[in-house]
């Protein structure tokens, strides 16, 4: 038996849109590409002729308006998503919306809410977890390889060290900004996924460039502390001039796991090769035989891909399963978030249980 078509609509015609949504949309046959909110189309960037026989709208409040749509996906920037959450949420749609979730976790909470009493499914796109290094990382501790880890560190450093051309959102201090916000919130994701959330934590949230007029926040370092011993180190760097840049590092009492980055510059969701990687590339796994430590390439598992994330919403749109990403997990990232910007702040560590003003 065919699956109910399910009509989708894209607020925001980015990079977000074109690279990571509609190609995965495309590739999922539940779902519909039904139509695109562009506001400022321009003549090299205009969804209409990209896209002939798409509904393209000037409005999010137009759009939602529209019976046929089904699911909203939103990838405009941060400081938006959650009025344009809420909008969608009130009109009867589901919805995808792109990471960081909101800005703030009280504004995540509504939205959670809002969500359950309109009986719409809500979740984020947290496709980080689907990696293809962190899925063989997760096998590792699943499979206790490396024994009681101690200390696990996940990386998204690059050497990019003069600020981008102005007139982006991400060279501006706004809410939901900075790199804390942007690679940060995949970092602290996968450590919550893998161990769950720390006892206490600890921020560094800053600048290294030495030209950054704005001030915005382009780096960062937080330190998840558990009491059972384990310190997760999430780290964001600009100013990195490496050959290979450091992805993961984690150590145990049987043994550890040492990867490089993946990504390949200009690989796409949904072209050739994407998430696959030589041998050259695969991580290095050292465990103790006879005492002793021995190291050799740790296989990756078959990548799975990011389409995994629309065919198991697909699923859940059809009561057989869970969205892919609860959103109460990416709410608890960002009150993290928000603590490791206190912490930063205040020069001090903080407990995660504890309540804060201007946070809780």
């Amino acid at each position: 038996m065919a699956s109910k078509p399910y009509n989708i609509a894209i607020i925001g015609y980015g990079m977000s849109a074109k690279v990571f949504h509609i190609p995965l949309i495309s590739a999922v046959p539940p779902f519909y590409l039904y139509a695109i909110v562009q506001r400022n189309p321009r003549p090299n960037d205009d969804a209409e002729k990209d896209h002939p026989g798409v509904k393209t709208y000037r409005s999010s409040e137009e759009m939602v308006r529209d019976p046929a749509i089904a699911v909203v996906v939103v990838t405009t920037i941060p400081t938006t998503h959650f009025e344009l959450c809420k909008l969608a949420l009130e009109h009867g749609k589901h919805v995808i919306v792109e990471k960081p979730f909101t800005p703030s976790s009280k504004e995540a909470g509504e939205l959670i809410t809002l969500a359950k009493e309109h009986q719409r499914l809500l979740t984020v796109y947290q496709n980080r977890r689907w990696d293809t290094d962190f899925l063989t990382l997760s096998r590792l501790l699943k499979e206790n390889i490396l024994g009681r880890v101690v200390e696990f560190e996940t990386h998204f450093d690059r050497y990019r060290p003069e600020m981008p051309a102005a007139g982006g959102w991400k060279t501006k201090p706004l809410p939901g900004g900075g790199a804390v916000y942007d690679l940060g919130t995949h970092l602290i994701d996968q450590v919550v996924v893998s161990f769950g959330l720390p006892d206490s934590i600890t921020g560094f949230s800053g600048s290294q460039r030495e030209h950054n007029p704005e001030g915005v926040e382009d780096s960062c370092t937080v330190l998840l502390h558990y009491n059972s011993g384990l310190l997760a180190t999430v780290k964001a760097a600009v100013v990195s001039p490496e050959i290979e840049q450091l992805r993961f590092w984690v150590r145990g009492d049987q043994g550890s796991y040492r990867k490089e980055d993946q990504l390949k510059a200009g690989q796409k969701p949904g072209d050739a090769g994407f998430g696959i990687e030589p041998k050259s590339k695969q991580g290095i796994l050292t465990t103790i035989q006879n005492g002793q430590p021995r190291s050799e390439p740790c296989s990756n598992i078959q990548p799975l891909t990011y389409s995994v994330f629309y065919s198991q919403f697909a699923k859940a749109l059809a009561g057989e399963g869970e969205v892919p990403v609860k959103p109460e997990g990416p709410k608890d990232v960002i009150r993290l978030i928000e603590l490791a910007r206190l912490s930063s702040k205040e020069g001090r560590t903080l407990e995660v249980r504890d309540r804060y003003e201007g946070i809780d």
